[in-house]
C-alpha cells in the first residue's frame, strides 16, 4: 500500500479516482488546487503525486517545476485534458515521470501508478543491483543516486532508469521502443518520441557538470547508446 496525493479541482473526478486507488489498496490524500497540494505533500509526505495540469492558484506544471527545482525526486503523474505531444513534452521537460491525457480509463492510470511504485520498491530491496560504473558515471540503483565526475546528478525516477539502461551496456544501441519498455515497465500506449525528451533533459543536466558532454549518442534511425570508453 502506498500513500498517494491526488490533486484535482473536479470533485467528481477526485471521488472516482480516490475510490479506485483505495480499492487498489492505497491510502489517498486529496487536494483541490496546487497550493493546497504543495502544503499537503510537505506536511504528509506521500510516495507518489497525481496532479491535474489545469488547477487554480498553482497549476500542475508549476507544482512540478517547484518540486524539481528543490531537487525533490518524488514521482509525479500529470493529468490533462490538453491534446498534443507539445503539452506532453512540456510536462516531461519540467520533470514529471508520466503523463496521462483525459479522458482515460482508471485501469490505465492504476497501471502507471503500479509501474512507478514497483520501480521504487525494487530499488529499495535488499539484494538490489550493485552500484554501476560507466566511466565518470556512478549509479546506485538501491538508493536511486547518480554521480558524474564525482558530483551529484539530480534525476527523476524515469531519468535514472533511462541512464541505467544505457550505461549498463555501453556501445549497445537501444531503440526508443526498447528504452520505453525498460524505463516504464508497463505496456501502455505512449508516443515513443517522448524518449527524446528524456534524453534531452539528461544531456542538459550532464552538460551542467561537464560542458561538451557527449557520452549519450544519437544513432540516426536507430536510437541511443552510451558511448563506450576507448
Amino acid at each position: 500500500m502506498a500513500r498517494i496525493l491526488l490533486i484535482d479541482d473536479d470533485p467528481g473526478l477526485l471521488d472516482v479516482l480516490s475510490l479506485s486507488l483505495e480499492d487498489a489498496g492505497h491510502a489517498v490524500l486529496r487536494a483541490a488546487d496546487g497550493l493546497e497540494g504543495m502544503n499537503r505533500l510537505q506536511g504528509e509526505r506521500p510516495e507518489l503525486v497525481i496532479s491535474d495540469v489545469n488547477l487554480p492558484r498553482l497549476d500542475g506544471f508549476a507544482l512540478c517545476r517547484r518540486l524539481r527545482e528543490a531537487r525533490d525526486t518524488l514521482p509525479i503523474i500529470l493529468l490533462t485534458s490538453r491534446d498534443g505531444e507539445i503539452d506532453e513534452a512540456l510536462g516531461l521537460e519540467l520533470g514529471a515521470d508520466d503523463y496521462v491525457t483525459k479522458p482515460f480509463s482508471t485501469r490505465v492510470l492504476l497501471a502507471r501508478v503500479a509501474a512507478l511504485l514497483r520501480r521504487e520498491a525494487l530499488a529499495g530491496q535488499d539484494g538490489a543491483a550493485p552500484s554501476l560504473r560507466a566511466g565518470a558515471l556512478t549509479l546506485d540503483p538501491e538508493r536511486l543516486e547518480a554521480r558524474y565526475l564525482g558530483r551529484p546528478l539530480s534525476t527523476t525516477l524515469t531519468e535514472f532508469r533511462l541512464l541505467e539502461a544505457l550505461a549498463r551496456r555501453p556501445g549497445v544501441v537501444f531503440s526508443r521502443e526498447r528504452l520505453l519498455e525498460l524505463i516504464r515497465g508497463d505496456d501502455s500506449d505512449v508516443v515513443d518520441r517522448i524518449v527524446d525528451t528524456y534524453v534531452r533533459r539528461l544531456r542538459r543536466k550532464l552538460e551542467e557538470l561537464q560542458p561538451g558532454f557527449d557520452r549519450i549518442e544519437t544513432v540516426v534511425g536507430a536510437g541511443y547508446r552510451w558511448k563506450a570508453e576507448g
